[in-house]
């Protein structure tokens, strides 16, 4: 009888020390509560032990935690409807206040989470969520830091990971990019033309100081049209060549000046002419000449010789 009552009194003893004793990991932190009162001590990793009954251990994770933030839809500072999510990493620094101070701390820090992204989506502009995240990224982290602190929780950091637009406002975006981009291809052309434009009129002011350079920029045109071996091959006329034909043709001109009056002379010889062939049709000989006029006097012999003859 007393044999058994030591075997059981033994097996009691077992199971409370194996009750006892816990195992504490090395990313885990041990908080001990002694009748509902917490210890400040907390256990670290390896095999601890605790009275049965009398103490009871909650173990806190102290590895960094990464939370998805649910997106968030809201209006921008400039009007603009979107849907951000972000995504929250952060860790437990003091797992006594984790424990004590707040009932789930996971759940706390995902609810700030969401009403600060929700703020800072209010707060910002449609251009610094597409193009400056990582200021809104700090601002973000500082906005949730704060009552986190208080749980002996600390935030690593906070990442804006996509925002949502409506197809409108991606056309709206699209235009404007496009805008902008025949915009920029106009201003550089421009400035192509306009450099360019300088340079051929540097090559004209030397061209015209050395008549030779235009031939031999004509002859290395010809080479290169020469060069596709093309069928046909159009030689541009010398400009210097028609501008001497021209010089030519303004001194010829120049010097003679057309006469003023008719000759008499030739005058009197038609109305001949006519009279002759107004007779013929009429079948009659003409009964009387025309009555000549009376020439001018001529001005010099050679006039008077020409007179004779006619």
């Amino acid at each position: 009888m007393l044999i058994e009552l030591l075997i059981v009194i033994l097996v009691l003893g077992v199971l409370c020390t194996a009750a006892g004793v816990k195992v504490v990991k090395q990313y885990e932190r041990g908080v001990v509560f002694r009748f509902g009162r917490v210890q400040e001590l907390t256990r670290g990793p390896g095999l601890t032990v605790i009275i049965p009954v009398v103490d009871r251990m909650r173990k806190v994770n102290l590895q960094i935690v990464t939370m998805p933030v649910p997106a968030q839809e809201g209006i921008t500072r400039d009007n603009v409807t979107v849907r951000v999510d972000a995504v929250v990493y952060f860790r437990v620094e003091e797992p006594v206040r984790a424990i004590v101070n707040v009932e789930d701390y996971l759940f706390a820090v995902g609810q700030v989470a969401q009403t600060s992204l929700r703020s800072i989506i209010g707060k910002s502009d449609l251009d610094d969520l597409l193009s400056n995240r990582e200021r809104l990224n700090q601002g973000l982290e500082l906005m949730i830091d704060s009552p986190a602190l208080g749980w002996g929780v600390h935030i690593d950091r906070v990442e804006i990971k996509d925002v949502s637009l409506p197809e409108s406002m991606k056309r709206s975006i699209a235009r404007q990019a496009e805008a902008e981009r025949e915009r920029r291809s106009r201003v550089i052309s421009a400035d192509g033309e306009f450099q360019a434009s300088r340079r051929l009129a540097d090559a004209a002011h030397v061209m015209a100081d050395t008549p030779a350079a235009l031939q031999l920029r004509l002859l290395e045109t010809v080479v290169e049209v020469a060069a596709e071996k093309n069928s046909t091959l159009v030689l541009p006329f010398p400009v210097e060549l028609l501008q001497f034909v021209d010089t030519i043709k303004h001194g010829a001109t120049g010097g003679a000046e057309p006469s003023a009056e008719p000759e008499p002379e030739a005058e009197l010889a038609e109305a001949e002419r006519a009279a002759g062939r107004e007779a013929e049709l009429l079948g009659a000989e003409p009964s009387a000449e025309l009555p000549q006029q009376r020439a001018p006097e001529p001005a010099d012999d050679a006039e008077r010789s020409v007179l004779g003859i006619a």
